[in-house]
């Protein structure tokens, strides 16, 4: 073979594409680097994950959306994830609702907290009680929905009673009386309902757009807030140290 055969055969042999060996044709094809491979919940984060998402379904489809199901969807995770980790709906549910009950009274300290004088704390957990309904309105909803929910869990008892005994010493400090949790007198009871129905059936009335009618009426621009500050202001008169 001449020079120019050898030159001849050496460019076809390099252009030509190699064939894999065996070993590579078996190997599978590496995933591209940009690829993010599915990370698994670690061990214990897949409850509080299934409850993060049972919350967005519960403000995106209400109650009547909540379910096993959807929560699983929901979350990414298999339909059987939930029943494990609560058994059915009501334990989700309840264990749901405690979650809301923390978040409420954490609110209402909170907004506690920042008031200087005897009214605008007596002002300031109603206020901080209907702002939290209007930023959940989902589950502030299942919050009340004794029907539901499985009081017999400590999660749910405890935060349920935590947030009556926020609301009992607060009508006791508007008294000026130790009020305890267990054991009220005929009156302190009555005092207890009536601050609670007063905030809760407006809460209920603002929710359902019920209230429109009156703020079309009011002076232009008066806000639910301002008409709510409005009747509590009315209410305490003359009851605080001061005023």
């Amino acid at each position: 073979m001449g020079k120019s055969e050898t030159r001849t055969e050496t460019t076809r042999l390099a252009r030509s594409p190699k064939k894999p060996s065996s070993a590579a044709a078996s190997r599978p094809a590496r995933r591209p680097a940009s690829a993010k491979a599915e990370t698994p919940y670690h061990h214990g984060a897949l409850r509080e994950a299934l409850l993060q998402a049972a919350e967005r379904v519960l403000e995106r489809d209400g109650l009547a959306g909540l379910t096993l199901r959807a929560v699983a969807r929901e979350a990414g995770v298999s339909h059987a994830a939930p029943t494990h980790h609560f058994g059915d709906l009501t334990g989700l549910v309840s264990e749901l609702a405690a979650i809301g009950f923390r978040q409420f009274n954490a609110a209402m300290v909170a907004a506690c907290d920042f008031a200087t004088t005897p009214l605008a704390r007596a002002l300031a957990r109603p206020k901080a009680y209907v702002a939290y309904a209007q930023a959940h309105p989902g589950m502030y909803g299942l919050m009340f929905r004794t029907e539901r929910l499985d009081y017999s869990r400590p999660s749910l008892h405890e935060a349920a009673e935590s947030s009556f005994a926020g609301l009992a010493n607060a009508i006791g400090a508007m008294r000026q009386e130790q009020i305890s949790g267990d054991a009220l007198t005929l009156d302190q009871g009555a005092a207890i309902a009536r601050a609670w129905s007063m905030v809760h059936g407006f809460t209920m009335l603002l929710l359902d757009g019920r209230l429109e009618d009156i703020l079309e009426r009011l002076p232009k621009g008066t806000t639910a807030e301002q008409l709510l500050e409005a009747i509590l202001k009315s209410t305490v008169a003359g009851k605080l140290p001061g005023t």
